[in-house]
């Protein structure tokens, strides 16, 4: 069952909610998904515990009205959501730009919540784009969404994987393609991880495939409680490659990340 809340600029949120029991999971998908990349986890973790996911404005069945788009926006959607459910302890579980997103909403509600799982993400917490790179990038989705769409997908996969779930995963952000998202991805040039990840206090632990190495020492530097377990020979979907084993490690995190 779909519901909906406001955000802080009045766009509608979708997300979905099952299970019962705290620290509850709240799953953040990342830029041109939906929380539809989070069914295999959804269905196995509601049987312990209560589970959240939702669509970023933009994104899946939430409003695209956005006059203002940010990173911080997209955590006032992720408060919005913890706020409605009224989940006084949660942890938020964001792949790729879900990540930051998590930081975000983390930081707008610190009391609520008590870690971050990143997934596929937080590869260098002191990362700064490119600003021209990141212009270019905007604009070669605002010239050819569905070509910049395809290409991005190419990237996030090993050459050797299954080619049904890349065909699948490339269908399901086209659904999400649309004229706005050269605008958001505008609003995001600039933005400083490195700076929020400082002020953050709950710990930051991921998930992540072998794409892309993580940072460890330089990660620790800017946030002490930072650790990070990678999945050999796995892309940017991990949850989607090998559901199984990606919900062991989050099994993992979750119980270590409990027990404080």
């Amino acid at each position: 069952m779909t519901r909906y809340v406001d955000s802080t600029d009045g766009v509608s949120i979708a997300y979905s909610s099952s299970g019962n029991g705290e620290p509850a999971l709240v799953f953040i998908h990342g830029g041109l998904a939906d929380r539809t990349f989070w069914s295999n986890q959804m269905d196995a973790f509601s049987k312990k515990r209560k589970v959240v996911a939702l669509d970023l404005a933009g994104h899946g069945e939430s409003g695209r009205g956005r006059t203002a788009w940010s990173m911080r926006a997209f955590g006032s959607d992720i408060r919005a959501v913890i706020e409605a459910e009224n989940l006084s302890r949660a942890m938020l579980i964001g792949n790729s730009m879900g990540g930051p997103a998590a930081i975000e909403a983390a930081l707008l509600v610190p009391e609520r919540i008590i870690g971050i799982i990143g997934v596929d993400t937080f590869h260098a917490l002191d990362y700064q784009g490119d600003p021209s790179e990141e212009r270019a990038r905007a604009e070669m989705f605002r010239a050819d969404i569905a070509g910049a769409t395809k290409r991005m997908v190419g990237m996030l996969f090993h050459p050797d994987a299954d080619p049904v779930l890349v065909r699948d995963v490339e269908r399901r952000m086209l659904q999400n393609s649309h004229g706005e998202l050269w605008r958001m991805l505008e609003s995001l040039i600039g933005y400083d991880l490195s700076a929020s990840a400082r002020r953050l206090k709950a710990p930051i632990r991921c998930i992540n495939g072998d794409l892309f190495p993580v940072n460890f020492d330089e990660n620790r530097g800017l946030h002490a409680d930072f650790d990070a377990v990678v999945l050999p020979h796995i892309g940017h979907y991990p949850m989607l490659e090998c559901p199984e084993n990606f919900n062991r490690e989050l099994e993992r995190l979750v119980e270590g990340l409990e027990r404080g």
